[in-house]
């Protein structure tokens, strides 16, 4: 069973485009449009969420308190 965490994505208007950050992963993205630059931060997460050992997700993963997973 997968497990569902809501996930925050911060978008600013940067110069000659978008960057978007998870805040809680520390990952961004650029793109030319907000709707591009939303789906290649999706798309970022997605790859890492594939590709990342378990225990790199908790060590990264911000709490609402400001710290990380595991402390």
């Amino acid at each position: 069973m997968r497990k569902t965490k809501q996930l925050t994505a911060i978008i600013e208007d940067h110069k000659k485009g978008y960057i978007s950050l998870c805040a809680e992963l520390d990952i961004a993205s650029q793109g030319d449009t907000i709707e591009e630059v939303r789906n290649n931060l999706v798309e970022a997460l997605e790859l890492f969420f594939d590709t990342a050992d378990p225990s790199e997700v908790q060590d990264r993963l911000i709490t609402e308190d400001g710290r990380t997973a595991r402390t």
